[in-house]
């Protein structure tokens, strides 16, 4: 079976944009990581960063769970995750440790920057994730560069407003309410997304956003991707294989 990893930014962005296709990918026997390069510490106006930071990785832990994923954090604080050598190492031992064939990650272009940062850094620590001297932790390095795959951006488009448009999809009705189930673990999300981000129900607007995007591919639901294929990374269709009836193209 094959080992996929999917590091976002925070705490809810994978639930958002990628837990369909886990939940799937899980329930072929394939194992999942769920990992997330901050604990999220600024998405509260009510609690301390530390406190916050606490309840959203217990958040990200549980929901993890209800796919029989595990859940690592790399700890880079929010809006502190820049392309630099210290944040660079932090992710490449996240990725080390879980020790994947296949990694999702953040959109390049999308509305955070966390988001956008965290995508060079995980595309670069792809890469050195599998350079032995390239020290990041205790955890082994990687035997070969592993497959590595965008998910869409917040609502599919990039800062201006331009669309981001998928390579493929993947056919998530049968994994939605696994998908509906690990958002709704996060529960200290309800009121702040309402209050930073003036959308009063996340959850609706996850399944509103997920109906949308299967329209582009001609299903009732989905989640868009896009293969990196620079070399030297992989250039064979690994995730899309692994989809099989799932796997969806544009329409």
């Amino acid at each position: 079976m094959t080992t996929i990893l999917a590091i976002h930014a925070h705490p809810d962005d994978i639930e958002t944009l990628g837990a369909g296709t886990l939940a799937l990918l899980a329930a072929a026997g394939h194992t999942v990581v769920v990992a997330t390069v901050t604990a999220g510490d600024l998405g509260s106006s009510t609690t301390a960063p530390e406190e916050t930071a606490r309840i959203r990785r217990a958040e990200a832990a549980a929901a993890a769970e209800l796919i029989g994923a595990r859940y690592l954090c790399a700890g880079v604080p929010d809006l502190g995750v820049f392309n630099d050598d210290a944040c660079r190492r932090k992710v490449t031992e996240v990725i080390r440790a879980a020790q994947p064939d296949i990694v999702l990650t953040a959109s390049p272009a999308d509305y955070h920057p966390d988001h956008e940062a965290t995508s060079v850094l995980v595309r670069d620590g792809c890469f050195a994730s599998s350079v032995p001297n390239y020290r990041s932790g205790p955890a082994q390095a990687l035997a070969a560069i592993p497959h590595l795959y965008f998910m869409d951006p917040i609502g599919g488009r990039d800062r201006e407003g331009v669309r981001v448009i998928p390579d493929f999809g993947a056919n998530i009705e049968a994994g939605f309410e696994a998908k509906r189930a690990m958002l709704a673990v996060h529960v200290s999300q309800d009121d702040w997304v309402a209050r930073q981000h003036g959308i009063p129900d996340h959850l609706q607007s996850m399944e509103a956003w997920c109906r949308r995007r299967g329209r582009d591919f001609g299903v009732a639901m989905a989640e868009g991707f896009r293969q990196y294929r620079h070399h030297p990374y992989p250039r064979t269709p690994l995730l899309q294989e692994l989809l099989g009836e799932a796997l969806v193209r544009p329409v």
